[in-house]
């Protein structure tokens, strides 16, 4: 930060660069919707950014408190540390949702302010660049801006990408509804990526977390999977395997998701859990809302694919109250 410019005029620059730098055709949020994109595939393109398991360490840890940067220090810690998941040199892709044009207060998008912690936790590990990306639903410049995620990412010091159309590339995904599909650059070029959903009702899939957080990799027509949209969700959690999930219950939406609005829908649970087992992860965010994850579609798909573990007796979990 220049020593002349104090930090709320620093961070409007900043975001106003950022911004700039989408171009004015970002108006609004064209691309989804349109197919072009570069690279026509010829293969099947897998994305498997996972670290090797441990097993002395647990699968799933959970943390409740009141301060989200010393629950960020102590989650992490307690599966191995941000040097297990990040390395010297690394360039990481963190996807939060940002998906709504809503505050933070209304729990449709990640709490900027974990975002902002994990930022810090990468780069301080060494990493080269990290890039905060998510293809919005709502007009992508009030999304970044309202959900206070661009202001903390660039604060904290990641790049901030609001998507570009001709970013997309199109992948041989090979799943059973998705075949190929455009998948943004950012997940693609890169060592390492973090998945940072928010966890609320969504009003086709029950509840979304981390599984269904991958939509928004995914550019062209995402409505048309909604046909079969718990064999689509699998079909990308088969395709991208992340390094590290972080499921931000902080606050979470109870009722009218994904966008929400009304503070009346938010429930305050004060709570983050982090695994690198996607299905886990997710199966823990049910019981938060009093649903067993087996009445989850995306869940029992995911699981019968062998993506991940649903019984969380099966699995170690470390829980802690700070």
């Amino acid at each position: 930060m220049p020593k002349n410019m104090d930090r709320r005029n620093f961070l409007k620059t900043t975001y106003r660069a950022v911004l700039g730098a989408g171009g004015t055709a970002l108006l609004g949020y064209y691309y989804l919707g349109k197919e072009t994109v570069k690279n026509r595939a010829t293969s099947i393109q897998k994305r498997d950014y996972s670290v090797p398991p441990v097993d002395a360490l647990p699968d799933l840890s959970i943390v409740e408190g009141d301060d989200i940067e010393k629950m960020v220090d102590r989650g992490i810690n307690l599966i191995g540390g941000i040097e297990r998941f990040i390395s010297k040199g690394d360039k990481v892709t963190i996807k939060p949702n940002i998906g709504w044009d809503r505050v933070p207060e209304q729990a449709a998008n990640t709490n900027p302010d974990l975002v902002k912690k994990v930022v810090e936790l990468c780069l301080n590990a060494g990493a080269e660049k990290v890039i905060v990306v998510d293809i919005s639903c709502n007009d992508p410049v009030r999304c970044y801006q309202r959900s206070g995620i661009a202001a903390k990412a660039l604060e904290a010091g990641a790049v901030v990408s609001i998507p570009k159309e001709r970013n997309f590339r199109r992948l041989k995904i090979n799943g059973s509804v998705l075949d190929e599909w455009p998948v943004y650059k950012d997940f693609i070029e890169t060592d390492k990526v973090i998945n940072i959903p928010i966890a609320k009702h969504h009003n086709l899939t029950g509840l979304t977390m981390g599984l269904k957080n991958w939509y928004g990799i995914l550019g062209g027509r995402r409505e048309a999977l909604h046909q079969k949209i718990d064999e689509s969700i699998a079909d990308l959690a088969s395709f991208i395997q992340p390094t590290l999930t972080i499921l931000d219950a902080y606050r979470i939406l109870l009722r009218n998701g994904p966008q929400g609005g009304s503070l009346d829908d938010v429930a305050l649970k004060k709570t983050i859990a982090f695994s690198t087992d996607q299905v886990a992860i997710d199966a823990f965010g049910a019981t938060l809302f009093g649903l067993k994850p087996e009445s989850l579609g995306f869940l029992k798909v995911s699981y019968m694919r062998g993506i991940g573990e649903i019984d969380l007796t099966k699995i170690k979990i470390a829980r802690e109250k700070i």
